[in-house]
């Protein structure tokens, strides 16, 4: 699939599922439990024990759409796409993994913060920018970046929950990154994934609801 109808896919479903774990055993239950609640999207953190045998295990069932996070590095993206990964998610922006995404035909949801930042991530050719640390201010900051810079396309991540993810559509955000809402620690723990599952649901209708 191009660069141009992944990205598509990805923002039309609008919600990212970071895995970020300790242990590498949960990963594929917890995206079958979020994919059972209508989350396809799974980013798999580049810092997850063996987490590119996991993203090819991930790539080889079509029915998700599985990244890679945490890059910071031309190499890692190399990688990752040879493992199979369809998007790429950093935490900063830095030109050359941009540029090495792009040379693979595959977006990149590039990070950055501040308005100088976030525009200088979407000229260098981010396809998406990643407002990261999101909870530092809330919707309220990206409706205010958003007004003067309204061609941005904006995922925040950090802070995303199912009860604030309509007000972050609202104020703008073309997807969301949602990482502890969906992988809570202690359902984890205790092998709850049906809690996964609902908690997928309400925020799927909670993007729904907001873009109606």
């Amino acid at each position: 699939m191009s660069r141009h109808r992944t990205l598509q896919t990805i923002l039309d479903e609008g919600i990212v599922a970071i895995i970020r774990q300790p242990r590498p055993d949960p990963v594929l239950p917890i995206a079958d439990a979020l994919f059972a609640g209508g989350v396809h999207t799974i980013e798999v953190t580049i810092g997850t024990p063996q987490a590119l045998r996991l993203i090819e295990q991930l790539a080889a069932q079509a029915r998700f759409c599985v990244g890679v996070g945490s890059v910071i590095d031309a190499a890692t993206v190399d990688a990752a796409v040879r493992a199979g990964a369809r998007f790429i998610v950093t935490p900063v922006s830095k030109q050359e993994v941009i540029a090495r995404a792009h040379h693979h035909d595959v977006p990149v949801f590039s990070g950055a913060f501040t308005p100088g930042e976030i525009q200088a991530a979407h000229e260098w050719g981010a396809d998406v920018v990643k407002v990261f640390p999101a909870e530092m201010f809330g919707p309220a900051y990206l409706k205010a970046v958003r007004a003067p810079l309204p061609h941005l396309r904006l995922m925040p991540t950090g802070g995303v929950t199912v009860e604030n993810a309509g007000a972050w559509i609202r104020a703008g955000a073309c997807a969301l990154g949602v990482g502890s809402t969906l992988t809570d620690p202690k359902a984890i723990a205790e092998g709850n994934f049906a809690l996964l599952t609902e908690r997928a649901q309400q925020l799927h209708e909670q993007v729904r609801q907001a873009r109606a």
